[in-house]
């Protein structure tokens, strides 16, 4: 037994298959002790699921200690769903397409808490808050997790002795809520949407009368935020009504991933108990809205000596680091988009002159670019912006597309193109234009089957296939528009 499982966590469950190691039981055991002196009643047991949603179940504060030793049970079809919540698989028969008697029926699948993320909720102090990774029964780990991905891609990274640091600028909307939408005709797969307003006109950029518009929100989430620990650097009122920007310090991959979850949640959660409606949907339906994007910062680090390997070279020329990453994920965009912008309304954002990119190109300090180099000689801080995702993206498929194209990029020693200066006026490949656009590039290309495995890409491809089936049969108002009265 671990001379840190005081609790007698390592005879269970968790134990039995070594899903906990020295460190983690450590955490947990001061985690238990802790439970009482801090007031908690109950604990939060999520996971993100395949859309980087948050999923789980809620334990009073006593039974914690099961979900270390034993872990979970949870409904495997939370894994098979869409973003209706509908499960897309058929999982009545006796193969759902992941070999037979495997997520059928409805069985169980396992949650084992990671004590290193645990949280106290700042917004219900009574809370303990704890992310999770899916086992299957038998102990292995289900191969599609969103953190299991993830990891995966940054060990591969490790392996080739680098490591990835990356910032988050993250723009949202919040609206007050005028109309809940509550009444018994609003519930379904999915719900009616809210009717909102603004607390905010917009299109006074940065300026500081829109952010004192915003200010009573801002600290609010801010504060919420800090008492996490996430990495807060800066908020910023954005472009449009009521849009906001979040920026956060620099961080390894999981930790980003891991905080951007955890600030999702945060922010919806603290801003519907002030009677308002945080979305990250991409382009919110709201007269004069302006889309809302994720930019992600990147560099990468060698391991051994700690330098930054994107510095370049003294007349300015990319680094072979940097040269090897930045065409590697431009020559795998097209491939990643339904790992960057996975919903229909993603792709509604990929429009010229708008501050998004709308082709696969690089540029200097561009923000028109999907990547924006931020490079100078002696620069430590030098890193490439890829500003492709939108801000509803699984944060932990997001960072692994990054990490497994950009590295094959430096194994295959690839060359980036020249950098663009005019990046809405020249004859560069544009992004997919719709998500049926992802999805078939997305199978269609050999890369993530090898890099992931093929299981994986059609997991995905075939969930959001089905959302894409969806939007496509529902009859939208421009088609009543168009056609109602012409014919």
């Amino acid at each position: 037994m671990s001379t840190f499982d005081a609790a007698g966590l390592s005879g269970g469950f968790t134990g039995r298959h070594g899903l906990l190691d020295d460190d983690a039981l450590r955490r947990a055991n001061e985690i238990l002790g802790s439970l009482e002196t801090r007031g908690l009643e109950t604990v939060r047991l999520v996971f993100a699921d395949q859309h980087g949603v948050l999923r789980g179940k809620t334990v009073v504060a006593s039974a914690l200690k099961s979900a270390f030793r034993e872990g979970m049970a949870i409904t495997s079809t939370l894994l098979l769903k869409d973003t209706s919540h509908r499960t897309v698989f058929s999982v009545w028969e006796e193969e759902a397409g992941h070999g037979v008697g495997a997520l059928t029926g409805a069985g169980d699948v396992m949650l084992v808490p990671d004590p290193a993320t645990f949280r106290v909720l700042p917004w219900s102090p009574h809370s303990g808050w704890i992310l999770c990774d899916v086992y299957f029964k038998d102990g292995a780990a289900f191969p599609f997790g969103s953190r299991t991905i993830l990891r995966k891609a940054v060990d591969r990274l490790a392996n080739a002795g680098m490591a990835m640091v990356c910032g988050l600028e993250v723009e949202f909307y919040v609206f007050k809520i005028d109309r809940p939408r509550l009444d018994h005709s609003d519930g379904g797969m999915p719900a009616t949407p809210p009717e909102t307003s603004l607390l905010s006109h917009g299109y006074q950029y940065l300026t500081e009368a829109r952010y004192d518009a915003l200010e009573n929100v801002m600290d609010e989430l801010r504060r919420a935020c800090e008492a996490l620990g996430l990495p807060v650097r800066s908020m910023e009122a954005e472009f449009g009504p009521s849009q906001c920007e979040f920026t956060f310090e620099p961080a390894g991959p999981m930790d980003h991933a891991d905080a951007m979850m955890l600030f999702r949640s945060t922010v919806k959660q603290v801003c519907a108990r002030l009677g308002l409606h945080a979305t990250f949907m991409c382009r919110p339906r709201v007269d004069n809205g302006m889309a809302s994007g994720w930019h992600l910062h990147q560099s990468l680090i060698d391991t051994a000596s700690g330098e930054n390997l994107f510095i370049p070279r003294s007349d300015g020329a990319l680094s072979d680091a940097a040269d090897g990453w930045v065409a590697g994920l431009l020559d795998r965009a097209a491939e990643s988009c339904l790992l960057t912008t996975p919903t229909v309304n993603g792709y509604k954002r990929y429009q010229a002159y708008q501050l998004a990119p709308d082709r696969i190109q690089w540029g200097r300090d561009n923000k028109g670019a999907m990547i924006r180099a931020l490079m100078a000689p002696g620069d430590k801080a030098s890193r490439v912006e890829n500003r492709i995702a939108e801000p509803a993206a699984n944060p932990y498929f997001y960072f692994a597309s990054q990490i497994l194209g950009g590295l094959d990029g430096i194994e295959r020693k690839l060359k980036a193109p020249p950098a663009v200066e005019k990046p809405y006026d020249n004859t560069a490949t544009a992004l997919p234009k719709s998500l049926i656009a992802a999805i078939e590039a997305f199978e269609r290309g050999t890369f993530y089957r090898d890099a992931i495995g093929a299981d994986f890409v059609d997991y995905l491809a075939h969930i959001k296939r089905a959302e894409w089936d969806r939007y496509l049969m529902t009859v939208s108002e421009w088609e009543q528009r168009e056609y109602f009265s012409l014919f």
